[in-house]
């Protein structure tokens, strides 16, 4: 797309509520968002003003040119923690010089000065720009001129406290801590790369550029992303074209799509649809430029392939945030499993004398993103229960996919004692730690009651399931789905470490105060 186009298309996004199929992400909710004013000229569309129905019309003139600074396209989280690593490291360095001997290192005052100008020229650098790569090429010499000014500026103002020599030592010792830790840092984050899913990736075009895309994210195992398909209005369905643009908010929902790449060159129309459907679901959004046919090296837009790209829109997520409720997670199911563990053991040996079969009852769950894992309880059922579960459909006293029955026949006795105080769920503190689930979060369906959601019912899977939830602690015995649906949805808008430690208390309380499971 060319720049014209890219500002028509962004000022003419309609700002409604998203859809009801939209993505979902911890903490986001939606917020009130201006609508478009009608026109029939794209250039002139201003957003309107809902409290009175006046354009509003920006004033602010369009800078001219590249930014003097290169402007990161990280969360604040990750920046900040990049910064804070190098500092760090810059600290520790540069102290072990100037403690072990004074003519090595830098004054002590002097220090911090040294390690924030190494920060702010590396930032001018862009060595904070992304979160992909830590050490991408060309990253040494970069790190080189960042130290090699820091230093430089340094030793002219502290000139009778340094010398030359010492100056030469903290560079050569910064620069080999600085490439290090990026080192350590990029096979760290290889190896996370291996262990975390793909993103799943839906492209809009299905020509050649489309298809060039396409192969350069398949080949290349860095890139961590999932082609689902290509959607095209004028190119033939196949298992490859799986629909046409108006497809798209279904479709994002029903594969789980994270991000839509725009690659319809010279269909502006088509384009600007896509892009509002995939803005009003949530979804992250890069698109293929119109460029003249050059390298471009200082151009600043990333490539995929052969081919440019550059990012539109890129969805928040409360990364700090998130990052403690894992370190929440790991925490609680820690102490958890060390102070049951002896009720454990009691539980399993009351299990195996009360009937024949496993302790541990392994059963497959549907998770975040609709993965499939396998979801640890104790053993509360004759050990063929789900065969008897058939059978007992007809009497199910919930409403919707979720199967339930008072008096359920296949409960053993020690069963339903477990399931009155929820021992039975200890076991899944295991699944917390593997990382397939959360302590607090929408509770994981059996494979067969997905298999009866529909469509917009998929959204409360775009997060974690969790041991403990909104629903359990507020209506555990209300039949409905649609509630229980409604609950979870509300807990995944409104999410915060807040509420996950009230949810938790609150748990704790009901243990004590069963109403039964």
């Amino acid at each position: 797309m060319s720049e014209s186009a890219t500002n028509r298309l962004w000022n003419t996004l309609p700002k409604e509520s998203p859809s009801r199929y939209a993505r979902m992400i911890l903490g986001t909710s939606a917020k009130p968002l201006y609508r478009v004013a009608p026109t029939t000229n794209a250039t002139s569309t201003h957003p309107v003003d809902p409290a009175d129905g006046t354009t509003i019309r920006h004033t602010t003139e369009r800078r001219l040119g590249r930014p003097i600074l290169p402007q990161s396209s990280v969360d604040r989280f990750t920046f900040w923690e990049l910064v804070a690593a190098d500092f760090f490291v810059l600290m520790l360095v540069c102290g072990a010089l100037s403690f072990s001997s004074s003519a090595w290192g830098l004054p002590w005052a002097f220090l911090p000065v040294f390690a924030v100008l190494v920060t702010l020229f590396g930032f001018c650098e862009g060595l904070y720009q992304h979160a992909g790569d830590p050490s991408p090429p060309g990253i040494v010499p970069a790190l080189a001129r960042s130290t090699l000014l820091a230093i430089g500026l340094v030793f002219i103002a502290a000139w009778d406290g340094v010398h030359l020599l010492a100056a030469a030592r903290i560079f050569a010792s910064s620069l080999a801590g600085l490439a290090l830790l990026r080192r350590l840092r990029q096979m760290e984050w290889k190896r996370r790369r291996c262990e975390t899913e793909a993103r799943k990736i839906l492209i809009i075009g299905g020509g050649p550029v489309a298809r060039s895309i396409a192969r350069a994210l398949r080949n290349d195992p860095l890139q961590r992303a999932t082609v689902c398909g290509f959607l095209d209005d004028e190119q033939p369905l196949s298992p490859a074209v799986l629909g046409r643009i108006a497809d798209l908010e279904w479709l994002a929902r029903a594969e789980f799509i994270d991000e839509v790449i725009l690659a319809l060159p010279g269909r502006i129309e088509q384009t600007r649809k896509a892009a509002e459907a995939a803005f009003r679901n949530h979804l992250d959004i890069r698109a293929v430029p119109d460029l003249p046919q050059g390298p471009w090296p200082d151009s600043g837009i990333d490539r995929i392939g052969e081919v440019p790209i550059v990012t539109l829109h890129r969805e928040p997520s409360p990364s700090a945030t998130l990052f403690l409720k894992r370190l929440l997670d790991l925490t609680g199911a820690t102490l958890g499993l060390l102070l049951v563990s002896p009720f454990m053991a009691m539980a399993a040996m009351l299990i195996r004398l009360d009937s024949p079969g496993p302790v541990i009852y392994a059963a497959e769950r549907t998770g975040a993103k609709g993965r499939r894992f396998r979801c640890f309880k104790f053993r509360s059922m004759v050990s063929d229960s789900a065969q008897l579960k058939e059978d007992l459909r007809s009497r199910n006293q919930r409403q919707g996919p979720i199967f339930k029955i008072v008096d359920d026949p296949r409960i053993t006795r020690v069963g339903r004692l477990l399931r009155r105080y929820s021992l039975d769920e200890l076991p899944q503190l295991w699944n917390v730690l593997r990382g397939e689930m959360s302590l607090v979060g929408p509770r994981p369906h059996p494979v067969d009651e997905v298999n009866h959601y529909e469509l917009h019912h998929f959204r409360r899977l775009d997060v974690k399931p969790g041991i403990t939830g909104l629903w359990q602690v507020t209506a555990r015995d209300c039949p409905s789905f649609e509630l229980n649906m409604h609950l979870d949805l509300t807990y995944i808008e409104n999410w915060s470490l807040r509420l996950d430690l009230h949810i938790l208390a609150t748990t704790l309380r009901v243990l004590f105060a069963p109403e039964g499971a």
